[in-house]
C-alpha cells in the first residue's frame, strides 16, 4: 500500500478577514506552480491537520489548506454567527480570488465531500476535478443514522451509552436539538461535557478497528468545542441545504471529472450516500474500500486517495508547469 508523502511546511500563510466577524487561516505548500488543489476538511468544524498536506506529490501540486469558519486556527473559534453552507461557498471562491486561481481540485472527506460538491455545484467551471471520501449528503436518514437509536447505535450499543446518558430520557426523541441546548448554554461546563461527548462518539466510530489516537484528536477540547457546536448548529438546521438538493443538483457536475473513495463499513456516513452520488454524478468513478470504515488515516483509505490524486495529477498535469 502506499504511504503519505514526507512531511512539508508551508511556503506561504495567509489570514483572510471574510467579514467583520470571521478570519480565515490558510496556506500553501508544493509547488506554486503545481496543480491548485484545496483541501476541504471535515466536520463542519474539525479544521485542517497537516498530515493532510501530505496526501499530494509536492512537485506535482500546489496544496492549499484552510480552516472554515469557527474551526482550528480560523477566528473566533467555534463561532456560529454568519457561519453556513452559502457563507463557506464564498468563503471558497475568495480565497480562489485572492490566490489568483482560475480553476482548482477540490479534495474532501466527509463533510469535506458536501462542501465540494455544493461549491462545484456553484462554480463547476471553477472546477478542475474531485477526490472525495465518506460522501455525506446531510439528508434526514443520515442524520437520523448517526444521532437517534436505531443506526450507528445498534452497531457500537457500548459508545453510544457515553453519547445517550448525557440527555435525559425527556429529551431523547430528539438528540440533536438537546446538545444544541447545550452546547450553546451559557455553562462552559455544560458546554464543554456535551461537546466531548458529541466528539467522542464520532471518534469513535471513526475506524474499522479502535484507534486510541482518533479518539484522542476527537476528545481534544479545542477540537471537541468547535467540531460539536458547529456540526450541531448545522445539522439542527438541515446543513442550510434544500432538501435532497445535492443529488437533485448532480446533472451541474457533468462536465467535473471526480472519484469517490468510501469504506464499505463506514458507519459515519453509510456506503448508499457514495453509491446514490455515483449513479447521478455522470463522469464520477466509485471505489469502495473493503477493509475500511470512515476515517482517511485508515490504511486502505489512505492508499485509494493516494492513488486517486496520483491519477487526477496525471490526467490535469499536462495543464500546468512542474517546475
Amino acid at each position: 500500500m502506499l504511504t503519505l508523502f514526507p512531511e512539508i511546511r508551508p511556503y506561504a500563510e495567509h489570514r483572510l478577514a471574510v467579514d467583520d466577524v470571521h478570519t480565515l487561516y490558510l496556506e500553501e505548500s508544493g509547488n506554486p506552480k503545481g496543480i491548485p488543489v484545496l483541501v476541504v476538511h471535515g466536520g463542519p468544524g474539525a479544521g485542517c491537520q497537516d498530515y493532510l498536506r501530505r496526501f499530494f506529490d509536492p512537485e506535482r501540486f500546489r496544496i492549499i489548506l484552510f480552516d472554515q469558519r469557527g474551526a482550528g486556527r480560523s477566528t473566533p473559534l467555534a463561532e456560529l454567527q454568519d457561519n453556513t453552507t452559502q457563507h463557506l461557498v464564498a468563503d471558497m471562491e475568495q480565497i480562489r480570488e485572492l490566490l489568483g486561481i482560475e480553476r482548482w481540485m477540490l479534495f474532501g472527506g466527509s463533510w469535506g465531500s458536501t462542501l465540494s460538491l455544493v461549491y462545484a455545484q456553484t462554480y463547476p467551471e471553477r472546477v478542475l476535478g474531485m477526490v472525495l471520501r465518506g460522501i455525506f449528503l446531510c439528508r434526514p436518514q443520515e442524520l437520523d443514522w448517526f444521532y437517534q437509536t436505531g443506526g450507528a447505535s445498534r452497531v457500537f450499543p457500548d459508545y453510544w451509552e457515553g453519547f445517550e446518558s448525557l440527555i435525559p430520557e425527556s429529551e431523547r426523541t430528539d438528540f440533536i436539538s438537546a446538545y444544541y441546548k447545550r452546547l450553546t448554554s451559557d455553562n462552559e461546563l455544560e458546554q464543554i461535557q456535551a461537546a466531548k461527548a458529541w466528539s467522542i462518539w464520532e471518534g469513535r466510530c471513526a475506524t474499522l478497528h479502535p484507534n486510541q489516537s482518533v479518539v484522542d484528536h476527537f476528545a481534544h477540547p479545542h477540537v471537541a468545542i468547535s467540531l460539536a457546536r458547529i456540526e450541531c448548529h448545522y445539522f439542527i438546521n438541515q446543513a442550510f441545504l434544500e432538501p435532497n438538493q445535492i443529488l437533485r443538483d448532480a446533472h451541474k457536475l457533468a462536465e467535473v471529472p471526480g472519484i469517490i473513495v468510501h469504506g464499505r463499513y463506514d458507519m459515519i456516513c453509510p456506503i448508499d450516500n457514495a453509491f446514490a452520488l455515483h449513479r447521478a454524478w455522470e463522469g464520477s468513478e466509485l471505489h469502495i474500500i473493503r477493509d475500511a470504515g470512515h476515517s482517511a488515516t485508515e490504511p486502505a483509505i489512505l492508499d485509494a486517495l493516494l492513488k486517486a490524486n496520483h491519477q487526477m495529477s496525471d490526467r490535469l498535469g499536462p495543464l500546468f508547469q512542474r517546475t
